[in-house]
């Protein structure tokens, strides 16, 4: 597989990594497919639950997919509203094993959006976090699917393609 050559945008993790920790030690990924899902829109579902310790609770656009050659490898995406409104996160949790350095690809209806690198793996997955600019939500919202990539090697990258339906909807009813 090759890597995009002229990314539009690279994801920076740096940017983000003072509001990105406080999210990430809320827990891995799996404890919002626990919690109680709210709504449903198209493809997209938004999942609350109180973390421990919060004051209140949060609540994430959600969705999940497999590869469809490798029933047991799959990424899951969570868009979130920071507690205090002002910025606007994707997670992405990719499963243990990939490729690091790589770091994780999106395409918008096979559009390069850019990178963004891993910033931490725990038991359950490794994860990328990016802060979402208007342009970015533009693209999810008017788009038909996202094409997430993660590299086991070099040579060997896997796409996960993710449905847009519902996105912008979803979004829109995010707390």
């Amino acid at each position: 597989m090759k890597q995009p050559e002229q990314p539009i945008r690279t994801w920076t993790a740096a940017a983000i990594l003072g509001v990105g920790m406080a999210v990430l030690s809320a827990g891995p990924d799996t404890a919002w497919a626990q919690g109680a899902v709210k709504s449903v829109h198209q493809d997209w579902q938004i999942r609350c639950e109180t973390p421990p310790g919060a004051q209140s609770e949060q609540c994430a656009l959600f969705q999940s997919v497999v590869a469809e050659d490798r029933a047991n490898v799959g990424i899951t995406v969570l868009v979130l509203k920071t507690a205090d409104q002002k910025t606007r996160l994707m997670r992405v949790q990719a499963p243990l094993g990939v490729l690091l350095p790589a770091g994780l690809g999106l395409k918008v209806d096979n559009a390069d959006v850019g990178r963004a690198g891993f910033v931490r793996c725990l038991p359950r997955g490794c994860y990328a976090e990016v802060v979402m600019d208007d342009n970015l939500i533009k693209q999810l919202r008017t788009g038909q699917t996202a094409t997430f990539f993660i590299f086991q090697t070099p040579e060997e990258g896997i796409g996960f393609p993710l449905s847009l339906k519902g996105f912008g909807e979803g979004y829109d009813k995010l707390p």
